[in-house]
């Protein structure tokens, strides 16, 4: 019962913040899901069958996915969403409170209403997923009536609640870089008012099924330049085929492959990318490094299931450094045009804490370290980017 008190205590809204210099660096607001991923599986589920998988794990999901990858980057992370009393909810907080050091300050918890739920299906590169829920008691601009500063805001300008209470102006208008993303949406009508939502934002980073549907282009180059006159920086992920572009207040333009992995979930890839592109917006590194990074950071990602609990810490990107280096004095071609490529790295891990991350567990774990003795990622190596005709 004591824990108990003292969480509904960390749940109090938080006295008005001096205004003299941001307190975070990232603030997020949205829904917060508990998310079991099944992977491994022998052949599609079908009516009427039953198939045994060869993975699970449970975690944080939803807005959970970005609040993880950008506090185990180093970024000082702020929440603002709501949470039930219910079981799946209590380890969610402990999770993102104790874990992974994220603010819930501007969280709320709330008497009888459940933990959405999504089931996810990971299989042949590719997720499908089942979703039950039901909307939060209170609004996100309730929870974020006087916002902390910050020096980021990552949002989901397709979430309905979001374009009916943009809560993210208020920090636009306290100095803060919005990145936002639009996400999927299930009736493929890609409503071109998103384009007038922008305005006020710094960057966009859809995909590139979504930069062509919202621009109503046919190439995702084409996208990338229709998207360029709306937002200081313009990025378009292309799965497989890497991610492109352009930076207009610095006057950037850059395109990047993919790295080769062992993927196993894709769940949170995106997320993880978003996260390490603020990370090198806020350090001021040029826009090819940014990207680099970034598809670095989703490459481990998916080799690991659980969204959220897949984001790589700087022990994990350490490792991956490490390891692919050691391939590449071994005479490792691959391996050595991957360290030339990333010849950075070194430098962005001087002085990083590199302490070891815990995994997503086919179960509601206790609350414990995490497990130093995980098992090592895979060692990713470049994959050549198709030439896009028009791209800039």
């Amino acid at each position: 019962m004591a824990d108990w008190v003292l969480t509904m205590k960390a749940a109090t809204p938080p006295p008005e913040t001096t205004r003299d210099e941001p307190v975070l660096d990232v603030l997020l607001a949205g829904m917060v899901f508990f998310d079991i991923v099944f992977t491994g599986f022998p052949h599609p589920p079908a009516p009427g069958t039953e198939v045994w998988t060869e993975g699970m794990g449970s975690s944080p999901g939803g807005i959970a996915n970005l609040a993880v990858a950008s506090a185990r980057l180093g970024l000082r992370t702020g929440l603002a969403a709501g949470f039930g009393d219910d079981l799946y909810a209590d380890w969610m907080w402990s999770v993102l409170r104790d874990q992974e050091h994220v603010d819930l300050s501007r969280s709320r918890r709330h008497h009888g209403w459940h933990t959405p739920v999504t089931v996810s299906l990971a299989h042949d590169d590719d997720r499908s997923m089942v979703t039950h829920g039901h909307p939060a008691p209170d609004s996100l601009n309730e929870m974020l009536r006087n916002p902390p500063r910050t020096r980021a805001v990552l949002t989901d300008l397709g979430d309905s609640a979001v374009r009916e209470d943009p809560w993210w102006r208020a920090c636009a208008d306290d100095g803060a870089l919005i990145f936002a993303d639009a996400g999927w949406d299930p009736a493929q009508q890609w409503d071109r008012s998103i384009l007038t939502d922008l305005a006020g934002c710094h960057a966009f980073t859809p995909n590139s099924v979504e930069a062509m549907g919202y621009t109503r282009t046919s190439t995702p180059a084409a996208a990338l330049a229709a998207l360029a006159e709306h937002v200081p920086l313009a990025v378009v992920t292309c799965g497989s085929d890497g991610v492109i572009a352009v930076d207009q207040s610095t006057g950037e333009e850059a395109s990047e492959p993919s790295l080769r992995v062992n993927a196993i979930d894709p769940t949170g890839a995106g997320d993880v990318f978003a996260a390490a592109l603020v990370l090198g917006t806020l350090r001021g590194w040029p826009l090819t490094k940014r990207l680099r990074f970034g598809v670095l950071c989703s490459a481990l990602a998916v080799q690991q299931f659980g969204g959220s609990l897949a984001a790589p810490g700087w022990g994990d990107i350490s490792d991956w450094w490490r390891r692919t280096r050691e391939s590449a004095a071994a005479g490792d071609r691959a391996a050595r045009e991957t360290v030339a490529h990333y010849g950075f790295m070194s430098e962005c891990l001087h002085g990083a804490d590199t302490r070891t991350v815990r995994r997503a567990e086919a179960t509601i774990a206790r609350f414990s370290d995490a497990d130093a003795g995980a098992e090592p990622l895979d060692q990713p190596t470049l994959r050549p980017t198709p030439q896009h005709e028009g791209r800039p």
